[in-house]
């Protein structure tokens, strides 16, 4: 895995990079890893929400729910379900590292 470079992520924001593990089919499953840079603040970026599932854990560093002004912590895991609002986020000093798995509602 550590051969898979990070990229910018879309839409780009700087210090926002992404690293593909897995991807199969369309609609189908995407496993990868978000890198957010120190401080970096996604507000540019808006609220999101998707026409899939997604689960995050955080494997490392800090991150902030600005809209919900709560901060989630290496360990914690979240699993968003298609349509919900998520975000914009700020990372801790220490930035964060996320494992995420995407999946659309026709693959469960």
């Amino acid at each position: 895995m550590s051969e898979t470079p990070f990229t910018p992520t879309e839409p780009r924001l700087d210090g926002l990079d992404e690293r593909i593990i897995a991807r199969t089919g369309t609609p189908g499953v995407v496993t990868r890893m978000l890198r957010f840079a120190p401080g970096l603040d996604t507000t540019a970026n808006g609220t999101l929400a998707h026409d899939f599932w997604e689960e995050v854990y955080i494997l490392d560093g800090e991150i902030t729910d600005l809209r919900l002004g709560k901060t989630f912590v290496a360990g914690d895991y979240a699993c968003r379900p298609p349509g919900m609002d998520h975000g914009p986020w700020r990372a801790g000093d220490a930035g964060c590292l996320t494992f995420e798995v995407r999946y659309s509602a026709d693959t469960i």
